[in-house]
């Protein structure tokens, strides 16, 4: 067995952790590694860095972690490598295709991890500053979704310049858009929105 197996794969050698309930310990542990085992049902700890997150990663050229340095830095339980995490570029560039999932011999969800890790991030005030169109976009998105019960690109794209302010861009797009029918000025309000409604309620 080499060093790394060892210190992923063997139990913690401290007396006074052994005497404790396993639930004990995710309580007193404020790692990030544990809050995600607590809530999310994910263990880091399983990973043995075998590189194929994220060599099937599609954005991982793009990343300033990649998936497979993000679970490492979690298996750490470091304060300092969690804080990393929080304030990392990579957590908002995935895509949640779930590629890494497919190719994980230990079937670890890193897309559930990252979507965890988004969540702390926000919550902390720690996000990351390149991630400011994103979560523009997301907050759009998800805007126009309880509004209209559907997806309303024209305003969408309003909401989001106004969030971001990229008021520019694409814009030579948005008379081909309209000539073609792509882009409705007035949304398409679908039946039952009563439900949207209450599936947003319960996720604040």
């Amino acid at each position: 067995m080499n060093v790394f197996s060892f210190y992923v794969f063997s139990p913690v050698l401290n007396k006074k952790k052994t005497n404790m309930s396993h639930t004990e310990t995710l309580t007193e542990n404020s790692s990030l590694a544990h809050s995600l085992e607590k809530h999310v049902d994910v263990l880091s700890r399983k990973c043995y860095q075998c590189g194929k997150c994220s060599a099937g990663c599609p954005v991982a050229d793009e990343m300033d972690l990649t998936p497979s340095m993000v679970m490492r830095l979690l298996q750490t339980e470091s304060p300092v490598n969690d804080e990393k995490l929080l304030r990392s570029h990579s957590i908002w560039l995935c895509l949640t295709c779930e590629m890494c999932l497919c190719r994980c011999p230990m079937e670890i969800d890193i897309p559930n991890v990252m979507d965890f890790l988004r969540q702390k991030s926000i919550k902390e005030k720690k996000v990351n500053p390149e991630a400011k169109n994103i979560i523009a976009f997301h907050k759009s998105f998800l805007n126009s979704i309880r509004l209209t019960g559907r997806l309303f690109e024209f305003g969408l794209t309003l909401d989001y310049k106004r969030r971001s302010m990229a008021l520019m861009q694409d814009v030579l797009l948005a008379p081909r858009m309209i000539t073609r029918g792509k882009l409705h000025f007035i949304p398409e309000i679908i039946k039952g929105r009563a439900h949207v409604a209450r599936i947003f309620k319960k996720t604040k």
